[in-house]
Order: structure tokens, then sequence, then C-alpha cells
């Protein structure tokens, strides 16, 4: 296969700019009046939330990158400096837009619905003052902790993420001609909460304001002996990517233990201050934060848009929010077997969350007390606050049973949470692994090994989303449930391989990362190129969080050129551009962004009408492919594969809430005028609801994808 052809910068979009367009996406969904009010303030509030640990991470490593005097261009040719550049302009434009939602849009039709944010404090009634006031003497003041800067007071350390209000101050006993200003700050304090209700004016109405114009409207009562000249909220963001040598440090736990602290003090790469703040102050911030011009952004409005969430969870605006949906129970499991006698009458797949995540956690707790189970071993990524998972393992190892649980310490703002499961875990005796030296170890996969009449019988869960029950009510994720013996020994390899760096010597049926994945892919995108060469009907269709890994792209460009449909479901990063002649005419790619975030990884490879079916935790990205653990699993199970088949038939149907990607760039979505809407969310629900295994059993007869309508993209 020649991809060399293919290798041109200009193929390529940058992959923090296609981040940017996603979180645009987003943000167009806080912009659909067609949503229910609350609901847009929900995705505008999760456009700040995006954005932080873009800063934090993307941005961070970029910034790293120039001042290691690092010169070498991404696969779109574009330098870090040229990287920044571009971003900070982007960013800007996003904020200001994000801004505009809020201020034009949003803020109005709360007033309309009954809920009122006092954005300043200068906007309250009489009544109001007296409620702000008390409420700050008894709740807020013994909190706080105003800290001055003056020659025996250096500036003080300003925490990640904070929210501070900056103020100058003077002396009231000077008498002098030039006013003498000093520095003064105040941390806004996160243990309390940051949306406050006050009396309203009208009766059956909602009324809010937020902290920081609480402790601003009482601000003089820290510095009793100095005028307040100004007082502003100013916000900053850190460099949050640890740095860990993993062949030098003696323990690993301790290591990131230790670099967790370093993330609250890393170099700041982003200030965000009100519009109207005193230039005076600013000056000073600019200074003491040794930032530029590009990464400081003037807003007008609230500083933390994630805050809205808060506004969101007001109570009595029910009429204002999408309904509920309650994930549906699994066909397969309701009756008065066991989870194991389920498995072993036959695979069985998952959708979440459209399907409950009850049995996932049921697999554990059924293990954990079966007296005729000897181990179960897990892999866990990213848990809840309160993990039922967890509960189970430890318990299973109190009851005897060879636990062994791989704990990734390195997943990116879970490690402190992480931290405390491993602890816990070791604590009741399980075996905890922290996984391979330079690898994270992303995979999903739970392996229970059980004694039965007819000898050892391996049980196996294989997923593309993690084993957090909390995240299973949002994301999209697909699993399944096996007892297939040629499962069962991978599974125990990958576990032997984890624990015991032995590396297998051939597999089964999984396909692991970092070895052996990328060259699979590759192989089956080269079987699709090379039937359409022969004329042979030739489609790949995949579904993912991420597209960028450059061998992967190229070898898709080359199938486009051979005559291969491709057809990408692609949820954020998409480096690939369509429409470019002779290279990606053949390409069409969407993204969806929807209630629930899709998570799921699905591919598709026609082979000639006998279609190959995989799922898994990895996506089409260099970390994925070439620096982590990962397991795609191919779905053996006929019933399954039609299933999938009509999941990824139906998304490519949906033009409710599917953006197109356009030879442009950009993503626009359908016109919708004269046609039968279709919300693949929402169908999933309902056909959920209604046990879609058992009573769609017409769609069955489908084997091979069919593209919806490709002309129109």
């Amino acid at each position: 296969m020649d991809i060399k052809k293919f290798e041109k910068p200009e193929y390529f979009e940058n992959r923090e700019l296609s981040w940017l367009k996603f979180n645009d996406r987003v943000l167009g969904e806080a912009r659909d009046k067609n949503l229910p009010l609350f609901e847009r303030l929900k995705f505008l509030s999760i456009t700040a939330s995006n954005l932080d640990e873009f800063f934090m991470v993307r941005v961070a490593s970029l910034k790293d990158q120039v001042h290691a005097k690092y010169g070498k261009t991404d696969i779109a040719g574009m330098t870090a400096k040229e990287q920044l550049k571009k971003i900070s302009e982007q960013t800007h434009q996003l904020v200001h837009m994000q801004y505009t939602t809020l201020n034009r849009s949003l803020i109005p039709a709360l007033e309309k619905s009954g809920m009122y944010l006092v954005m300043e404090h200068e906007n309250l009634n009489k009544d109001q003052k007296e409620y702000v006031d008390r409420y700050f003497e008894d709740n807020v003041y013994p909190v706080l902790t105003p800290m001055a800067m003056d020659s025996s007071r250096p500036f003080p350390l300003i925490r990640n993420k904070s929210l501070n209000i900056g103020a100058l101050i003077s002396k009231k006993d000077k008498k002098k001609e030039k006013e003498d200003l000093e520095f003064a700050t105040v941390q806004v304090p996160s243990v309390l909460p940051r949306v406050v209700q006050i009396p309203s004016e009208k009766k059956g109405k909602t009324t809010v304001i937020l902290l920081e114009e609480i402790i601003e409207r009482n601000i003089e009562k820290l510095f009793l002996s100095y005028n307040v000249v100004c007082a502003h909220p100013y916000r900053i963001m850190r460099n949050a990517d640890l740095t860990i040598d993993e062949d030098e440090a003696e323990d690993l736990l301790v290591e990131i233990q230790k670099q967790l602290k370093k993330r609250q003090w890393g170099e700041v790469i982003r200030l965000e201050v009100q519009e109207k703040m005193d230039a005076r102050l600013l000056r000073i911030l600019k200074t003491e934060f040794e930032i530029k011009e590009d990464d400081i952004f003037e807003i007008n409005g609230p500083l933390d848009l994630t805050m809205l969430m808060k506004v969101y969870g007001q109570e009595g605006f029910e009429a204002y929010k999408s309904p509920k949906y309650i994930p549906a129970p699994v066909p397969q499991f309701q009756n008065e077997k066991n989870v194991f006698q389920v498995i072993s009458e036959g695979d069985v797949f998952l959708h979440h969350p459209y399907m409950s995540f009850d049995p996932v956690v049921d697999f554990v707790r059924q293990a954990a007390k079966d007296s005729d189970v000897l181990a179960i071993k897990q892999t866990l990524y990213r848990v809840s606050g309160n993990s039922p998972i967890i509960a189970a393992l430890a318990q299973a190892a109190e009851n005897g049973k060879q636990v062994s649980v791989l704990v990734e310490l390195k997943a990116r703002f879970d490690e402190e949470n992480n931290i405390v499961w491993a602890k816990k875990l070791e604590k009741a005796g399980c075996h905890v692994i922290y996984g391979l030296v330079g690898l994270k170890t992303h995979s999903k996969i739970t392996l229970v090994v059980r004694r039965e009449e007819t000898g050892i019988r391996r049980y196996v869960h294989l997923a593309t989303g993690n084993y957090n029950d909390s995240t299973a009510k949002l994301y999209t994720d697909c699993g399944i449930f096996t007892c297939d013996e040629r499962f069962g020994e991978d599974a125990t390899a990958v576990f032997n391989m984890l624990s015991g760096y032995s590396e297998p010597k051939q597999w089964n049926k999984l396909i692991v990362a970092p070895l052996w994945m990328k060259d699979r892919f590759l192989k089956l995108i080269e079987r699709e190129s090379e039937n359409a060469k022969k004329g042979i009907p030739a489609y790949i269709v995949a579904k993912m969080n991420s597209l960028c890994d450059p061998a992967i792209m190229e070898a898709l460009y080359y199938a486009s050129s051979c005559g291969v449909q491709v057809h990408l479901l692609v949820r954020g990063i998409c480096c690939v551009k369509v429409g470019i002649p002779g290279v990606s005419e053949n390409i069409h790619v969407r993204s969806i962004v929807g209630d629930f975030l899709e998570h799921s990884r699905i591919f598709y490879f026609h082979n000639g009408g006998n279609a190959e079916i995989y799922m898994g935790s990895a996506d089409w990205m260099p970390r994925n492919l070439d620096r982590r653990v990962e397991i795609v699993f191919p779905v053996e199970d006929e019933k399954i594969k039609k299933e999938l088949i009509h999941i990824l038939t139906l998304e490519f149907k949906d033009n409710v809430k599917a953006h197109i990607l356009k030879s442009d760039g950009n993503y626009e979505k359908q016109d919708k005028r004269g046609k039968v809407l279709v919300h693949s969310q929402m169908e999933f629900c309902k056909e959920a609801t209604e046990h879609a295994l058992k009573k769609h059993e017409k769609k069955e007869k489908a084997r091979v994808f069919v593209p919806a309508e490709p002309a129109e993209e």
C-alpha cells in the first residue's frame, strides 16, 4: 500500500484547532433555541469546563515545546508557536461567543422563565442588600483570608482554577498628594456555594447572586484600615500536565502524589479578568503572573461559567429541562437466573446509557459472593466517587478470592481519586497493579474465573467505556459479556502481561495495543482498498472519539482514492479533510453532539459482504495505538453484529444532532426541511425501553451497513 503521496501537510487539519471546532459544536447546542432553556445552560457550562482542560493540558504542552525550542511541525505543518497564535485567536472568538450567548440569549430567556441571575451587586434592592450583607457576616466572612502585598509580604501563591478578587487599597491615615496604592487579594472559597439564592422582588420567582458579588460588595470589611479603590474578580489557569519519570521513580504512587502538589503551582498559561477591571490592577496581575497579552481574556460577565451547572440544578424549573431518561433493563437479565447462567447461554450485548449498567455491577457483586468463583481480575481507569464495583472487589478479597486489579494512576485529573481507591483495595487484600512503565492502561476488561462441574470456566466483560456507574448514565458505550474460551484465554494473557510482563506469542481474538493493534487496522483498511480495486463493493465505517493518527489517516486517503466508501463518525478531534480531489472524495465525516456524550468505538469493515465488526477502548490516535495498553475485540455473535449495524445505520441517518464536515473544514447541521426527523439518541432510548432486542427482530435482516444518503455529505 503506497501511502507516501498522502503525507502532504495541506491534507490534514491541526489537532488543536479541530478540538476547538468540537467545542464550537457544543456551544452550538447552547445557542439552539429548539432545546429546553436549562439544557442550553448546561451545554454552555460544558464548553467552559472543556476549555479549562484544553488549556491545562494541550495549550500547556505547546508552551512547554516553545520553552524547549522544539521546532518540529505537526502533521498539518504548524510549529508549536504557530499553533499557539492560532489557538489564541480562535479561543478569544469562542469566549466572546460564549458570553454573547449568555448575555443576549440565555439571561433574558431565564428572566422570562422566572429565574433572575444578579450579575452585579449594585443592582440589588434594599431588602436584598440587607439579606446579602447578613449572609456575608454569618457565612462568608469567617472563611475568608485576605492577603496583601508589600515589601514584607511577597505576591501570594494563587491556586490553579481558583476564583479570586484582586483589589487596590490605600491607607486611610496617609496624607499624601499622590495616592499610594497597594495590591491585595482574597480567594473566593470553593467550600461555599458559588450560587446563592436570595429573596425575590416578585412572588414565585427565583433570584440568585454569585458568591464573588457578595464578597465584592462587603470587601471593605476585610481591610478596615484601608480605602478600597477598586476590586475585581480574576482567575488563572496553570500548566497541569504532569511530567513523571517512571524509570527513576522508586514508587510510582509516591511520585504522582508529589507531582499533584506541583500542579497547583505550574506556569500560568491563561488569565481571565472582567472587562471593566482597573488598568492598574490588571498591570500588576500581568507582571506577577508573567503572562502575555494573548493569554489574557477580558470577559463581559461572570468568570468560570462552569457555575451554570449550579443554576441548572435549581429546583422548580423541570419544565425547562429535558425529561430524565432512566436506562432500560437488559432483556437477558430479566429473570431469576444468575449472571453466570445468562452468559453461559450466549454472548450478551450492552448499549449504555440506553440499557442499564446494573448487569456490569452485578457481574462483580455476584462474583464476590459466589463460592465457586476463584478469581476476579479487572482494569480500572476512572471510577465514580462511591463506586459499588470497588466495594464488591474489596468484599471479594475479604471473602478469600484471588482479586487482581489494575488501577491506572495516570488517568488525567483522576490521579488523586485513583490513589485513594488503590490504597483501599490493597487494604482489603487485593493485589493492586499500577500498569506497565511508560504506558497508560486504558483497556476495559474484567475476567471472572469460576469452578463448574465441567471444569474451570472463564467469564469475560469487554467494553468501550470505563467501569464508572455515574458516567454510564451519561456516556454512550457498548460492551459484551462472553464465556467463549478463546476470549477467556486472551483475557488471562492480558492480565499476565500487565502483572508479570509476560508477552503472549499470539492472541486468539483480542487485538492489543501498543504492539499489535495499529498493524491490524492498517491491514483491514488495505483489504478494503484491494477489494475496491478489484471492483468488489468496499466500505469502512468507524465510530470513535478522535481521529488523528497519521498512518491510519494516510491509509484512509489511499482507500478513498481506490474507491472505498469511508464513513466516519467522530465526536471530537478529526484531522482528516474531506472532498480533496483524488484523495478524500469518498470520505464522509459526521459528529453527533447530543444529551449523551458519544463515547463508544465501533469499527466496521465490509469485507466483500462478510462484514467484520470490532469494538474496543481505542481511538485512532497515536497515544491509543502507540502509547497505551488498549483492547479491541471482534464481535462474533451474529445477533450482536446485526444490532451494531443497526446502531451505525441509525447514527448515519441522524439529521437532528449530526454535524457534517464540509470540504472547507467547517461543520454544518443538515437542512431538515421536508424530511422525517431522525434523532438517533432519542431512537435508542425508545428502542431500549421497548426491549429492542426482542421487539425489533425485523431489523436483524440487515447483515451489511447501508450508508444514509451519502450525496448530502
